[in-house]
C-alpha cells in the first residue's frame, strides 16, 4: 500500500473577504474530489482571505499510480486561472516506510 500526501499553497485573484475566499476554493476542492477521486481539503491559511492551503491525499496498490494522481492535481490547480500556485510539497510513504 502507498499514501500520497500532496500540500498546494495557492494565492487566490481579487477576492476582499473570507465569504469571498470560501466560494472561490469550494468549486475547486469538489472538482478535484471528482475528478481524480482522492481526499481534498482547505488545510491551511485558514484565517487568510487571498491564501489557501489545499491538502490533497490518495492510497492505492501502486506508487506510481499515486505519483500520477498527484501529478495530475498539482496539474490541474496550477491551470486554473482564479488562482495562482506558489507552491507544491509531496509525500509518498511504502511499504518499506515506518
Amino acid at each position: 500500500m502507498f499514501v500520497g500526501a500532496l500540500e498546494l499553497d495557492v494565492l487566490l485573484g481579487d477576492v476582499r473577504s473570507l465569504k469571498q475566499k470560501r466560494s472561490a476554493v469550494r468549486p475547486v476542492l469538489a472538482e478535484v474530489r471528482r475528478r481524480f477521486e482522492v481526499s481534498v481539503a482547505e488545510a491551511g491559511h485558514l484565517d487568510l482571505h487571498r491564501r489557501a492551503l489545499i491538502g490533497v491525499a490518495v492510497v492505492a496498490a501502486d506508487g506510481g499510480h499515486v505519483r500520477d494522481v498527484l501529478d495530475g492535481c498539482e496539474r490541474f490547480v496550477a491551470s486554473r486561472p482564479e488562482l495562482e500556485l506558489l507552491s507544491a510539497h509531496r509525500r509518498l510513504l511504502g511499504p518499506d516506510d515506518e
